[in-house]
């Protein structure tokens, strides 16, 4: 059997992406030698600056390309000189949609040594896991807009919800709360007493699958409660399984539960296709190329990645790498308060996996 072979699509992108990305490639070489399989990064400059210069996002040529490596590790796209949306429609939701990456998949999981907002609350409460429905919903660009720049104007923005795409996105959650085998509760998030059309179809799907997993507990929370609860009571959740929209805002919120942006990772996957992986802070451009921004999110969304691939030990060791540096050695998860460089922290973490 020859040596195990990836070849990882890095889009290192705007901002601070690329320092932090950087970091993560880091930590994968380094667990690849441990754990002896062979990475190729293939690089893509795709972001804001090269839409400046080229007018481009992402070339057909590019996307083929794209398209035949393993997996993407993403850093982030989001330029100040560029118009919002340009580029996420452009490179991030032509990736999740034409590689049908049904799944955003966004671990909020506080480690020991983060301080959060929440005064009664430690990691033995903060684990559970977000699973977003990633290529229907509102974001599906379906809609329109009539009369625009008049007193009479109408916009219309619809949320497209199929059987199909709600039932794969319900079914991979209660085969992770199933493999995670922690409370194995799975949490449908909506808003049936007001969507009803589509949280009809999520809520009936939802118990229909329910009964192909005897093992897994089953609950509902309107949104507005859940965000609630997520501060309230974060200990009861396990997975939660939502549409685009609201997975979208919830994941944030979720992040303040586990330090913040510069701590949050997340996955775009296709369970059998390509998949893409990147941290959620965004490009950040008031923070590029100062060397403070916190590479911890990068390089859990690398450890995410290499866990997809099936590379589960040289995934839970940058985890544990990522557990020893933030409880022993940061003084802080911010930009500028961590008491290390973003490159510093980037070598702690290679250190640890090649002592251990």
């Amino acid at each position: 059997m020859g040596q195990r072979k990836y070849d990882i699509a890095v889009i290192a992108g705007d901002g601070t992406g690329p320092e932090i990305i950087g970091e993560g490639v880091k930590a994968i070489e380094a667990v690849s030698r441990k754990y002896d399989f062979q990475i190729s990064f293939d690089r893509y400059d795709l972001g804001g600056a090269h839409y400046q210069e080229t007018g481009e996002t992402l070339s057909d040529e590019v996307f083929e390309s794209i398209k035949d490596c393993h997996a993407i590790y993403l850093g982030a796209v989001g330029h100040p000189e560029v118009q919002p949306g340009v580029l996420e429609k452009g490179i991030l939701l032509r990736l999740r949609f034409e590689l049908d990456q049904y799944i955003n998949l966004r671990p909020v999981k506080l480690y020991p040594g983060v301080e959060i907002p929440l005064k009664d609350k430690g990691p033995e409460d903060i684990d559970f896991v977000v699973i977003r429905e990633n290529t229907e919903g509102l974001y599906a660009g379906a809609g329109g807009c009539l009369r625009r720049g008049t007193p009479h104007e109408v916009a219309i923005q619809e949320s497209i919800n199929t059987r199909m795409g709600v039932e794969r996105c319900i079914r991979y959650a209660f085969d992770l709360c199933r493999r995670r085998n922690r409370a194995k509760k799975l949490t449908l998030c909506g808003k049936t007493n007001v969507l009803t059309f589509a949280f009809d179809l999520w809520e009936r799907t939802f118990h229909e699958v329910a009964t192909d997993y005897p093992d897994i507990e089953t609950d509902y929370a309107h949104v507005d409660a859940l965000c609630m609860w997520m501060i309230k009571n974060p200990e009861r959740f396990d997975v939660i399984v939502t549409d685009n929209m609201f997975g979208d805002i919830i994941t944030d919120l979720g992040a303040v539960l586990q330090g913040g942006m510069g701590m949050a990772a997340g996955a775009n996957i296709n369970p059998e296709g390509v998949s893409m992986f990147e941290p959620i802070s965004g490009s950040a451009p008031k923070y590029a190329g100062k060397n403070n921004v916190n590479p911890i999110a990068a390089i859990l969304a690398a450890q995410l990645m290499l866990d997809t691939l099936g590379e589960t030990d040289a995934a839970q060791m940058i985890e544990r790498a990522v557990m020893k540096v933030l409880e022993e050695d940061l003084k802080g998860v911010a930009a500028g308060q961590m008491g290390y460089s973003t490159s510093d922290v980037g070598d702690l973490v290679v250190d640890f996996i090649e002592a251990s």
